[in-house]
């Protein structure tokens, strides 16, 4: 037996696939070319998706889309319109600061003010017979850069699991999904929780899990200096600055990777004390919450499988 790994760059990330054999490189190739054609319909850094002929439509007219684009909007909205702290109309405020892009910029409280209007995901018409979506407002932008890749993740898996493959590891930039039993003779997986001031891959603590999803959202990846100030890309949709909290990150271990991103996402914003008493609530989800001291708290399920290295 031997694990078979290679590395691709898609999404926006460096992807890392590895399957065991008797699993094939052609299983790795089957999980890109799915990547690549999920990329296709969702990006919004191109200017022609099926989530842009949405949005260049905002204000104008409904826009039929696949079911599979279908269903996976309409998740993104109906968790957006809990208003927890994830929210899929977010759009137009990350392309106002461009923070991790070329451009990235402090706005003024006015246009912040301006861009509040249009993240609302109450504006945002779905119709289930027709397949369509309709952003009511001119300007508004629906952007699945905060689920995307949880989705794409688990579709990767559905299709290995129907190829045969018994033992994978998906990474898709940080975001890890497990299909099967490890190598290990417990058939369990030790997976590293990323230290939120260390490059990437430099582990704080480790978790010890069978085949599950472990997404990350934190400040980290991505920010903006000003005048001594930090921003990160996290934004709060009532302020529409960054989110302001003691927390550096919050990792969420699930089945699905899906789950990982919206919670991890939700996590966040809720903060330690709400976020870890709304986790605690939800069935087969666990957090750690990584302070910026760098205190890690686990979820009541993590507790004795969590270990700080």
């Amino acid at each position: 037996m031997g694990l078979i790994n290679k590395s691709y760059y898609a999404l926006g990330t460096v992807i890392n696939l590895t399957v065991d054999e008797p699993a094939t490189e052609a299983d790795l190739e089957a999980g890109y070319k799915l990547i690549q054609r999920f990329e296709d319909k969702l990006t919004v850094n191109r200017d022609e998706s099926e989530v842009m002929t949405i949005n260049h439509n905002a204000g104008i007219k409904a826009v039929a889309v696949p079911d599979d684009t279908y269903e996976l909007i309409k998740l993104a909205v109906l968790v957006s319109r809990k208003h927890l702290g994830f929210n899929v109309a977010i759009g137009p405020l990350v392309k106002l600061w461009k923070i991790g892009f070329k451009g990235a910029n402090k706005p003024s409280d006015d246009d912040i003010k301006q861009r509040l209007r249009l993240i609302d995901p109450e504006r945002i018409e779905l119709n289930g017979d027709l397949r369509t979506v309709f952003l009511k407002d001119k300007g508004m932008e629906i952007d699945l850069g905060g689920i995307a890749k949880g989705y794409i993740a688990d579709k990767i898996k559905k299709l290995w699991l129907k190829r045969g493959v018994k033992t994978g590891i998906i990474d898709l930039g940080g975001n890890v999904l497990l299909v099967g039993p490890s190598v290990h003779s417990d058939g369990m997986w030790n997976i590293g929780v990323q230290n939120p001031i260390k490059p990437r891959d430099v582990s704080l603590g480790v978790v010890h899990i069978p085949a599950k999803s472990i997404g990350t959202s934190g400040i980290y990846e991505r920010k903006l200096v000003i005048d001594g100030h930090e921003y990160h890309h996290m934004f709060d949709s009532k302020t529409g600055y960054p989110i302001k909290n003691n927390l550096a990150s919050v990792t969420i271990v699930s089945d699905k990777s899906v789950d990982g991103e919206i919670w991890s996402t939700i996590g966040f914003y809720q903060g330690i004390e709400k976020g870890k008493a709304l986790i605690e609530q939800q069935a087969g989800i666990e957090a750690v919450f990584i302070t910026k001291e760098l205190e890690a708290i686990p979820t009541s399920g993590l507790q004795d499988k969590f270990k700080l290295i």
